[in-house]
């Protein structure tokens, strides 16, 4: 993929007009994720890859097609066990290519997309792909550039730019492309309008702390939510991949130590949610008193009411303030009436997702207004 940056980067400074090929979906075991791109170039050389080799000839015939005509194109290939066998893949399966023509003039808000993923920052490429039945809007091949608090560009209404900068940032902050689809004025029941969403970010992470029953659930949730879930035990002898085989990563270390650690190297962020399970104050309290003091999307800490009360207690101690102690999710999960330790992630996880999105975590049956978006769901009227 650096080298497709790299040269598509080259091309489009220098005024060059290219075809980019981009997997948008996958069936089956398809041998290359959403994302992955091929550029035919202006030389009428090939860079990157769409299935590993197995139709890159029918691809490339197609970029050049579409260089020449402009006209995006969304294609449909099967790829079958043998080809796939016969490039030296295991499996094969059924992939969407869409691919389109690039220049300065089709996509102007590239520097844009390309200064961000250098210098790190999240941003989201939303190109409409496919058009359920005539386009005299000419909506296929637009594009919205979606960051955590602007939008460039427009796919062709307001109502649609609005309605997919929303959609889209869940999966910017999720760090997930994916498929989102719309009717013509961005409602989402409909769906006229195929719109893919590349983003170009680290998932979040995750840091569960403690190797407990509770830590191997949570690490299988979050992975499904889409963060990289690191779980950290100051004992090696519990701290193992063995153990915990859905985590991303198994740390043996003091909590606080590894935390601040992490810290120190930038790699936490706002999006970065902290579970501590350990209910052990030797562990939880300089934990949580250097979690406390991160810009962290959630603290959540593990314990019994009691055990709560010792711990603020123990934290006050330390110098934490009211208003840093409020940040913490403790005793920590939404009463679901959780027992196991399956149901104990999902009360965890729910409290996350509520968290992040200013969800009030009650049924919604008993709500009202807007189920989607910021501060969507409103309490009902009495009476």
């Amino acid at each position: 993929m650096r080298d497709v940056e790299a040269e598509m980067h080259r091309w489009w400074r220098a005024g060059e007009t290219f075809a980019r090929a981009t997997v948008v979906a996958t069936w089956h075991s398809s041998p290359l994720p959403p994302g992955t791109s091929m550029l035919v170039g202006p030389d009428g050389s090939a860079v990157g890859s769409v299935s590993g080799g197995c139709v890159e000839g029918a691809v490339y015939e197609l970029a050049q097609e579409v260089t020449a005509s402009g006209t995006p194109v969304l294609e449909r290939y099967g790829v079958s066990d043998d080809d796939a066998f016969a490039v030296g893949l295991t499996c094969g399966g059924v992939i969407d290519v869409f691919v389109e023509r690039v220049d300065r003039a089709a996509f102007p808000e590239y520097d844009e997309v390309a200064a961000a993923v250098r210098d790190g920052e999240p941003v989201a490429e939303v190109i409409c792909v496919a058009v359920d039945g005539p386009d005299p809007a000419g909506r296929l091949g637009r594009r919205l550039v979606v960051r955590p608090d602007t939008a460039t560009g427009s796919l062709g209404s307001p109502r649609l730019d609005a309605a997919v900068a929303e959609d889209a940032r869940g999966l910017l902050a999720g760090g997930r492309t994916g498929t989102l689809r719309y009717g013509y004025d961005g409602v989402r029941t409909d769906e006229e309008l195929t719109l893919f969403v590349s983003v170009h970010a680290a998932p979040p992470r995750m840091l569960v702390f403690g190797a407990v029953d509770f830590a191997a659930a949570m690490a299988r949730i979050g992975g499904y939510l889409g963060y990289h879930v690191t779980v950290c035990d100051a004992r090696p002898v519990f701290a193992t991949k063995r153990r915990f085989p859905e985590a991303h990563e198994v740390v043996a270390d003091w909590p606080h130590r590894y935390l601040r650690t992490e810290a120190e190297a930038g790699r936490v962020d706002e999006r970065t949610v902290v579970c501590v399970l350990t209910h052990d104050p030797k562990f939880d309290v300089p934990l949580l008193e250097e979690a406390l003091r991160l810009p962290l999307a959630y603290v959540g800490a593990m314990g019994s009411r009691r055990t709560h009360e010792d711990r603020l207690r123990r934290l006050r101690d330390t110098g934490i303030g009211e208003e840093r102690l409020a940040r913490l999710a403790s005793p920590i999960g939404l009463d679901l009436g959780a027992r196991t330790p399956e149901e104990t992630a999902v009360s965890i996880a729910a409290e996350i997702i509520a968290d992040r999105w200013d969800g009030s975590g009650a049924r919604l049956t008993s709500l009202t207004g807007r189920i989607h978006g910021p501060h969507a769901v409103r309490p009902a009227a009495e009476g």
